[in-house]
This record gives C-alpha cells, sequence and structure tokens, in this order.
C-alpha cells in the first residue's frame, strides 16, 4: 500500500512538472508571437514613414536617418525661418567671401583618368587619357554661409539640419550638406556655374601625372578628413597641405561631391554591368545614378583615392553629401 500511495505520489509530481513546463513554454511561445507582431507593425509603421510612393520618388529628397514627416515639413517651407540677403551677407566677413568665391582655372590638355590598378574597385578603370577644354573649378566646397545666400536671394528650401531655418552655430564655413543633386544643381545655376562633370573633377583633383590622391601617391591622415578620425564634417579651410596640384582644397575626404555625370561605365570596364543599373522602379521613372567623388569624413581611405568613383540616386541627401560648381572659360 505503501508502494502504491509513493507511485501515486510520482505519478502526480510528474503531471504537475508537465504541466509547469508546457505553461511556461506556452508563455514563451506567446510572447515570441507578440513581439514578432509588434515588429512587424513597427516595420509597416517605419516604412510608412520612410519612403513614397515610387512614382513620387523624383519629385522628393531623401535622407539618410530622416523621416518623410521631416521631408514634408522642411519641402513645404514649415518650421523654417530664412536667411535675409543682408543677414545672409553679414555671415561672412569680406575677406572670407572672398576666399569661398575663389575659382581656380585648370588648363586645357589630356590627362589620365581612372586607374589600372589590381585591387582598386572595378568601376574605377581601365585608365584611359581624356583631353579637356580648359575649365574654371571652385577652390572651395560650397560653404554653409555660400548657401544661405542663395536660399535668401531665391527662397529655396533650406537643408535638413538647419533646425529653424538657421546654420548650425559655428558651422557658417563648413560645406554645405544634405542636399541632392537638383538642389547642388539649382544652386550653381543661380550662381551662374553648373556642377563640374567627372572628368573635369579627376582632372582638378589629381593633375596630369595621375597621382592617387592630391598630393601625391602615399595616403597622408594629416592631409585630409576621413576614417572618422574628427567624427564629422570640418571647415572648408582646415586641410591646406591636401590641395590638388591646382590648389583646390578638400579634393580628398570631407565629403563627397556631386557631379554632372551619369553613372556609366568607361570603355573596356570590367565591372558587372549590373553596377550601373538602378532598377526596374526607377529605369522606369528615367532616373539614373549620379556620381560623387572625393569620398567622405566617414570612408576608408582608399574611397578618398581621385580616380575612385561612388555614386548615388539624384534625389537621395546626406551629411556627406556636398558639392562645388564649375564653369567654362570664355576664350
Amino acid at each position: 500500500m505503501h508502494a502504491a500511495m509513493s507511485g501515486e505520489r510520482e505519478t502526480r509530481r510528474k503531471y504537475f512538472l508537465a504541466t509547469i513546463t508546457t505553461c511556461i513554454a506556452a508563455t514563451f511561445l506567446l510572447s515570441a508571437v507578440h513581439v514578432v507582431r509588434l515588429g512587424v507593425n513597427r516595420i509597416a509603421e517605419m516604412k510608412s514613414k520612410a519612403t513614397y510612393d515610387p512614382k513620387q520618388v523624383a519629385q522628393h529628397i531623401r535622407a539618410a536617418g530622416e523621416e518623410v514627416e521631416n521631408h514634408q515639413l522642411n519641402e513645404e517651407g514649415k518650421d523654417s525661418r530664412e536667411y535675409t540677403v543682408a543677414e545672409a551677407e553679414a555671415l561672412l566677413t569680406p575677406r572670407q567671401w572672398e576666399m569661398v568665391d575663389t575659382m581656380v582655372t585648370i588648363p586645357a590638355g589630356p590627362f589620365r583618368m581612372g586607374t589600372d590598378m589590381e585591387r582598386a574597385d572595378p568601376q574605377n578603370g581601365p585608365e584611359h587619357v581624356v583631353d579637356l577644354p580648359a575649365f574654371k573649378m571652385d577652390k572651395y566646397l560650397v560653404t554653409n554661409a555660400q548657401y544661405a545666400k542663395f536660399v535668401a536671394a531665391t527662397g529655396y528650401r533650406i537643408p535638413l539640419y538647419w533646425k529653424g531655418g538657421r546654420i548650425p552655430k559655428g558651422q557658417e564655413l563648413y560645406p554645405v550638406t544634405m542636399v541632392t543633386w537638383a538642389d547642388a544643381n539649382a544652386y550653381a545655376k543661380w550662381a551662374h556655374k553648373r556642377l563640374p562633370t567627372e572628368a573635369e573633377w579627376e582632372k582638378a583633383a589629381r593633375g596630369t601625372d595621375a597621382r592617387r590622391w592630391p598630393w601625391g601617391n602615399k595616403m597622408d591622415p594629416a592631409r585630409l578628413n576621413t576614417y572618422y578620425t574628427v567624427g564629422s564634417a570640418t571647415p572648408v579651410d582646415r586641410y591646406p597641405k591636401g590641395a590638388s596640384p591646382y590648389g583646390l582644397l578638400d579634393m580628398a575626404g570631407n565629403v563627397n561631391e556631386w557631379t554632372s555625370s551619369d553613372f556609366l561605365p568607361y570603355q573596356g570596364s570590367k565591372a558587372s554591368l549590373d553596377m550601373f543599373d538602378v532598377g526596374g522602379g526607377s529605369r522606369t521613372l528615367k532616373i539614373h545614378y549620379k556620381v560623387l567623388r572625393g569620398g567622405t569624413w566617414r570612408s576608408d581611405p582608399f574611397s578618398t583615392q581621385s580616380f575612385h568613383r561612388n555614386f548615388s540616386l539624384p534625389n537621395y541627401a546626406s551629411d556627406f553629401y556636398g558639392f562645388r560648381c564649375a564653369s567654362d572659360v570664355k576664350e
């Protein structure tokens, strides 16, 4: 009898443990399902905030880390107080305005574009000779102050990071960022200039001796802002020792620079054609990648080589996208 009771207790204990285990497992399962549902709902919410209808892409700015609501407020001119022309002029001294408005003439003639380096990214080759007429290029990246002058004169929308319509304190001589290709192109037209072609950009950056960086063939971190050494953009006159053969600054590092050129393969390129294909939806809208040059404060050092080709959709903006302008040399 004692043995029977002991066996019954053991059976009850096993059933009890099994019930507890089942309950715990069910609780974990239900919790997991709840978390998954929350995640799906959150993804759907984020997707609705972070994207446009594909048919609207060409008409809207898209910036990394920024939600559509912020873009809409910006595009509608809300939450901003634009500079007057007088206020914009007062952002810099006359000497500073003279400095940032400097253009350099790049002489006519051939140069070697691209590279045959074995470890270079495939879109950067092959090396080939390009003969260009003379042209002018901005010595410095376009600054926040210059862009404020443009905004004041035209009523154009401000960059997303100008909270309340104002340049962040102390950043008047920083390169303007969070600008799309269309924004950069609009500024260039207003300034009676244009965006440089990528061939013009590369010649201005590396000269005619096919050097890897503006100053030569050896990487020198003291000559540029890259690889998170600073952690943000820097004033456009910060690195004079990084000047190109023609005296242009920040042609390596700081921020990537929009060019006027579509991202297309060089003749004889070994790069996959898929790299240059935007994709079905965008192709239908006739959107093409635009070439960006120079590398950024976030880039690895090799992305700052003068022959390196980066690219982006023209309606994208980032805190490491900027630009400089070019113009023709009139005979």
